[in-house]
């Protein structure tokens, strides 16, 4: 029991960081917070509004539009809520083994994981960010950025009924980019970066030890690992007009070579399993396009879409020093797009307002979306201000509501196997289903300053 279990606990392990790594740049997930006077319009004009120095991650072409050195700097502080309802979790068995026989591979359910479902798993959480954009001359410009483009955490209580899919997970990556960028003329103008990025992660999932899968008696099965990697981004800027401005942003794939460490851990606190495992993971790229609009002296309206190429994440696979395939799991994702709109309006020379609306689409599915991701389409309403007292000086703000579709969580899983004429036949198990519904506020401040 103890040795198939162990085993199993450093499987699922990998599995799920794996899954989460490479998850948490989707839509559900992808951090937008690398501006804060970009969120007051909800990004609509992430490649073609130049305000400050944050347009070196939006568009690196943008930074030959500023005519002074400046730099920006600000967080937004994310306070999220999770609803979980409807709940079904089942312990299952082999109805041949209940009846005192060989498995037949039918399982029925015997009884429910104790536990309970408290959801708020996310909590709250800062996202910084920090830009330097410099002129050279009035046509070449360098900048540098540091910031995080994605990101994930869930900590459910310790008794959480879904808790053998995964109760824990953490993600965090963070990327440095120094750019340049080129203006040809009053109409074009193109800029291009590389990124370093690193990424650090902790995931846990808990495994069963008795057919009452009491909580206190669980394997914890834990791993945590971290990488390195270089990619880079393209952009042009076209004015046909000089009330019209068109851009277009390429961010790169990123390729991670993972290498972690996993265990598992008794209820006595003793490591009864460890191991190394490798993976090889690679994030798609995303191509961003926006036009911005200046209607009157004082009005700006934008739209932008965006693209990732989540159709290459089409299984996990995982391998190890003593197994040679730990998992190849399918995820089947699909290509995603989010679309924005959004205005900013000139109240007087010390106040800028600004409105914006979004609408993110998942490329997760409902066959495979798990506890560790439980996302879905969002809708983003925004809000914000900027207040210049002086010129060299101005200090943004900006609120947004994130709202998702409410989403099915289904997984089921065998826990242990036999052997029968036909090979190992699962003669136990669990189920997991339940609602998730997700909502978050966004506040934001940033201060630009001009030299």
């Amino acid at each position: 029991m103890h040795h198939k279990t162990n085993k199993l606990a450093i499987a699922i392990a990998i599995a799920s960081v794996t899954l989460v790594a490479s998850q948490a740049q989707a839509g559900g997930f992808q951090l937008n917070e690398q501006s804060v006077s970009g969120q007051g319009y909800g990004h609509a004009g992430r490649s073609s509004n130049v305000n400050d120095a944050t347009i070196v991650y939006g568009n690196p072409a943008g930074m030959s539009f500023l005519k002074r050195a400046q730099f920006s700097a600000g967080a937004t502080y994310l306070m999220v809520n999770n609803d979980i309802s409807n709940v079904t979790a089942n312990r299952n068995i082999d109805s041949g083994v209940a009846a005192g026989g060989a498995p037949n591979g039918t399982q029925v359910t015997v009884g429910e994981i104790p536990g309970g479902n408290e959801g708020d798993m996310v909590g709250n959480k800062a996202i910084p960010f920090a830009f330097y954009a410099q002129p050279v001359n009035e046509k070449l410009a360098f900048g540098f950025g540091v910031y995080a483009p994605f990101g994930s955490k869930t900590d459910y209580e310790d008794d959480f009924q879904g808790r053998y899919f995964g109760n824990y997970t953490e993600v965090k990556v963070i990327s440095a980019q120094p750019t340049v960028s080129y203006r040809f003329n009053d109409k074009w103008s193109v800029g291009a970066g590389v990124t370093y990025n690193r990424v650090e992660g902790e995931l846990r999932r808990q495994i069963p030890t008795g057919a009452s899968y009491d909580p206190a008696s669980d394997v914890d099965a834990r791993v945590d690992g971290d990488d390195e990697a270089w990619g880079y981004n393209l952009g042009v800027i076209y004015q046909p007009v000089p009330e019209t401005t068109l851009g277009l942003t390429y961010r790169s794939e990123v390729e991670y070579e993972l290498e972690g460490d996993f265990k598992a851990i008794d209820a006595s606190g003793n490591v009864v399993r460890s191991d190394n495992a490798y993976l090889d993971l690679t994030t798609p790229e995303t191509v961003n396009f926006s036009v911005t609009q200046q209607m009157s002296e004082r009005l700006k309206l934008m739209f932008g879409a965006s693209w990732s190429r989540w159709s290459k994440f089409q299984e996990i696979r995982v391998t190890g020093d003593n197994i040679d395939e730990i998992t190849n799991e399918t995820q089947n994702y699909s290509n995603s797009w989010a679309f924005a709109v959004g205005s900013e309006y000139q109240l007087n020379p010390q106040w800028v307002l600004r409105a914006g609306l979004t609408l993110d689409e998942t490329p997760s599915n409902d066959e495979h979306r798990s506890v560790r991701i439980p996302s879905d389409d969002r809708r983003i309403f925004s809000l914000g201000a900027g207040w210049t007292p002086m010129d060299d000086l101005t200090i943004d703000f900006a609120y947004s509501y994130l709202t998702e579709h409410t989403t099915r969580v289904e997984q089921s899983r065998s826990d242990h196997l036999a052997s029968s004429a036909t090979g190992n036949v699962p003669v136990g198990g669990t189920d997991y289903y339940a609602d998730y519904k997700n909502e978050a506020h966004g506040i934001g401040a940033q201060l630009t300053y001009r030299f």
